[in-house]
């Protein structure tokens, strides 16, 4: 590749980067709209707790990291009673939101505005660490696990779900056939992600994904959904400035292509994964098959 070639390279690279502090700029925002939208994120929640169903822990502290308004936080705290919970979150009101949800329920419970990639935790001083819908917010995975795996006892566990690259592909194309601008997230494939996660230094890593199909009944309430959980665009090339009506029309007309049976279909590719802290570094991946 010359020059000109890497010059392009870097520059789309760069285009896709996500800006973090526009990202918490939305979250802000959405913390009172966020439970009545977050439909897909909640199946999210729901299916990696049946993930840690079979998994045999008895976590002292236990860190929900990127907790929302907080329904982790409080399923966590129900399993582990014995446990005290962390609730991590980069937006402060969204936060807030998941405390008053606590109500009389606050003992074993901690509610911290932190960065995910800086955790305010003591070196091997967790046990478990949860994370649901977080790390596609990041842009350098490598650099989260490297914490979460200094905050991990040995022995400790980290388990996540996140959202692989079919995720919204249906708005990705359509939006490519009205200008050259990234609109939609470059989602981290699930390979990438365990190879990130052997780099780090974690073992028995295993990871699946799923496919969930969103309906809507036409774009604008796909659009007002993502909007109302904060997944607007925080992408560094990001087209600034409003989207014009006739911009929205016809990225309206080009979806339409994507109706089945009468609804708008939006994917999303549910990635889920836990890898182990070893008390000995060891390396080792594994990638289960999808599940339907």
């Amino acid at each position: 590749m010359d020059r000109h070639g890497r010059a392009r390279a870097e520059a789309g690279e760069s285009a896709h980067r996500l800006d973090k502090k526009q990202v918490r700029v939305a979250f802000q925002r959405a913390a009172g709209s966020y439970d009545r939208a977050a439909r897909v994120q909640k199946e999210l929640a729901d299916r990696l707790l049946e993930h840690l169903d079979p998994v045999r822990i008895s976590p002292e502290l236990v860190v929900d990291l990127g907790a929302g308004t907080g329904d982790l936080v409080l399923s966590l705290s129900d399993r582990f009673r014995q446990a005290t919970v962390v609730a991590v979150d980069i937006a402060e009101s969204m936060l807030r939101v998941a405390r008053t949800k606590s109500g009389g329920r606050d003992a074993g419970k901690r509610f911290l505005c932190a960065d995910a990639e800086r955790l305010p935790f003591r070196d091997a001083s967790v046990d478990l660490v949860v994370s649901n819908a977080t790390l596609q917010w990041l842009n350098n995975p490598d650099r989260l696990f490297a914490e979460c795996l200094r905050a991990l006892r040995p022995g400790g566990l980290l388990m996540f779900s996140t959202f692989g690259p079919d995720t919204l592909s249906e708005l990705r194309q359509s939006f490519a056939e009205i200008d050259s601008h990234p609109h939609v997230h470059a989602f981290l494939d699930m390979h990438d992600l365990g190879d990130a996660l052997v780099r780090a230094g974690f073992a028995d890593v295993v990871l699946d994904a799923a496919r969930l199909d969103a309906e809507y009944r036409d774009l604008g309430e796909l659009l007002s959904e993502l909007k109302a959980i904060g997944a607007t665009n925080a992408l560094a090339g990001r087209r600034r400035g409003l989207t014009g009506r006739s911009r929205l029309a016809r990225l309206a007309e080009v979806y339409e292509a994507f109706r089945v049976d009468g609804m708008l279909r939006a994917t999303y590719e549910a990635v889920f994964a836990h890898a182990w802290k070893p008390a000995a570094r060891t390396r080792s991946v594994g990638v289960a098959p999808p599940v339907p």
